[in-house]
């Protein structure tokens, strides 16, 4: 088995505690790419909030592509060209906003000019997202919204104890309407029902033509789970999520100790 592609989540796996790349991983990343290996950033964050570690590694040529949103979306990177796209539109923001509201938790919607929240108390959550992928923070009433504009997702924030309560006032409908899965304990991603990271590293695999068994996932949250699954050698950060691990071919040494790097050496390097 030879590894063809790499999908690499960000933050709790490529980034360490300061959400910076380890020197070690940099170089790994690099060995494996010099070697012919695709190495694919798949991350939560909108294209924005990726560039600067797209830059940083060298990732950015004619032949390079990034997953964001957490697989709503895959863009050839030079170009921003959207290869795949699975997006949601203002009847979806109508009904999860009302759906979060009548589970009590705080939610705000993103797409690539900006966070909307409804809540007049906004969030520290929602403070805190807009200050990780680099958008600006809006307080705007349902009716204030653009109904044109599409979304690339939408989330409900909340401190976990809240958030727990919330997630199970849900209705069942919802989570077969929607991909709905809980990437940090005070996050719950609310997408488009063919948006995963597993789906889209899948469907950017088949477009290059590159086997399953020849994919590596790299990750460790919730939203990582269905990629880790999918691929041909999925490995887990010592740092992930138990639910995370169970599925795991691997599990690698945390995002402080160089585990991005450590797979890679294992898997693709030697």
């Amino acid at each position: 088995m030879t590894i063809e592609l790499v999908a690499i989540d960000l933050d709790g796996t490529l980034l360490n505690e300061e959400h910076k790349i380890n020197p070690e991983v940099k170089k790994a990343i690099q060995s494996a790419k010099q070697s012919g290996v695709k190495i694919v950033i798949c991350t939560g964050r909108p294209f924005p909030g990726a560039t600067a570690f797209l830059d940083e590694l060298d990732l950015k040529g004619d032949d390079d592509y990034v997953i964001t949103y957490n697989g709503g979306l895959v863009q050839e990177v030079k170009s921003g060209k959207a290869v795949v796209k699975h997006m949601m539109d203002h009847q979806d923001y109508v009904t999860l906003q009302e759906a979060a509201l009548n589970a009590g938790s705080h939610f705000h919607a993103i797409h690539n000019e900006g966070i909307f929240t409804p809540n007049s108390d906004i969030s520290e959550y929602s403070v805190r997202e807009a200050y990780m992928i680099g958008l600006p923070l809006f307080h705007r009433k349902p009716d204030e919204m653009d109904p044109a504009v599409i979304y690339n997702r939408m989330m409900m924030i909340d401190e976990e104890s809240i958030l727990e309560k919330a997630i199970s006032r849900l209705p069942k409908s919802l989570w077969e309407k929607y991909t709905i899965l809980r990437s940090e304990p005070f996050f719950l991603e609310l997408l488009n029902k063919k948006a995963s990271k597993g789906t889209a590293v899948k469907e950017l695999a088949e477009l290059l033509s590159i086997p399953q068994e020849s994919v590596m996932a790299i990750g460790d949250g919730g939203n990582d789970l269905d990629m880790i699954e999918w691929a041909g050698v999925g490995v887990a950060m010592e740092n992930a999520r138990d639910e995370v691990k169970a599925v795991a071919d691997h599990i690698t040494v945390s995002n402080k100790e160089n585990g991005v790097a450590k797979a890679i050496e294992k898997f693709v390097l030697s």
